[in-house]
């Protein structure tokens, strides 16, 4: 004799599965934790602030 199976059962698997591996896909290209965006964004402002000490006045006469 055949298994009695559930069709609905599979269909919820393969749709859990597939919601899975959208999700992996999408954590490899958006995937940041937020400690590391706002590591990024004070180097990022460290960096300006650096330039800007570093930018003469236009009106400056040592040009």
């Amino acid at each position: 004799m055949a298994d009695i199976v559930n069709l609905k059962q599979f269909r919820k698997r393969r749709e859990r599965v597939e919601r899975d591996e959208e999700a992996a896909a999408k954590r490899i290209l958006f995937g940041r934790t937020k400690g590391e965006k706002q590591r990024e964004e004070k180097q990022k402002s460290a960096e300006v602030k650096k330039l800007d000490g570093a930018k003469r006045d236009r009106n400056d006469p040592k040009d």
